[in-house]
């Protein structure tokens, strides 16, 4: 046998992995999907902005002190038009009405409930000037933390592109695409921004 040292030779490199173009399209649909849901989002919040007419969406983000958990309001009671300038609550178990009533209370809708310890009815008084000049604001800086998810979208999705290790060319192109997707997104979140203002200034 022989009597020399052994000596181990250099472990083999694992193999590659081979990238292409289905990595570059996975990259962007995970982009088009979260920059969807960031207009999405913002969709139902613009939707709880009071414009002086009675809809069951304006209760959408009150949330009630439930057994000691924030739960929706929604989920607790059904909302309903009433005459078209009144909503009426009633909720599900009867025993939460006084607790819906101080959620709504503590909201910043600025409504004033009037309960019978059945239901609750709320009048959607006509909106002042200087309160539509303050939900306009408030519907802006909605529109901007949207735009601003998309943007965040876009910068991860760009880093992933350029790790993924594809030619010069077909990654510039996913990188046009990934711009491509951000300026749509951001064109329908300034609509969606100008359509609510419109509805905000319309008396």
């Amino acid at each position: 046998p022989s009597l020399l040292p052994f000596r181990p030779g250099p472990v083999p490199s694992p193999p590659s992995r081979l990238f292409s173009s289905d990595d570059i399209a996975d990259v962007l649909l995970s982009a088009e999907e979260k920059m969807a849901a960031s207009v999405t989002s913002l969709s139902t919040q613009l939707s709880t902005l009071r414009t002086g007419r009675a809809t069951p969406n304006l209760l959408d983000r009150v949330q009630v002190s439930y057994y000691g958990s924030p739960t929706p309001l929604t989920s607790l009671a059904t909302v309903t038009v009433q005459g078209g300038q009144q909503l009426l609550v009633t909720a599900f178990d009867k025993s939460t009405t006084a607790d819906i009533e101080r959620a709504i209370i503590e909201s910043d809708l600025g409504l004033t409930p009037n309960s019978n310890g059945d239901a609750i009815r709320l009048n959607i008084p006509a909106l002042t000037e200087d309160r539509r000049k303050e939900l306009v604001k408030t519907a802006g800086s909605i529109a901007e933390k949207a735009k601003v998810s998309i943007r965040n979208a876009r910068r991860d999705a760009s880093d992933r592109i350029k790790k993924v290790g594809v030619g010069e060319d077909e990654e510039r192109n996913a990188l046009d695409d990934c711009d491509k997707l951000t300026k749509r997104f951001e064109k329908d979140v300034e609509e969606k921004r100008k359509e609510k203002e419109e509805e905000l200034k319309t008396v």
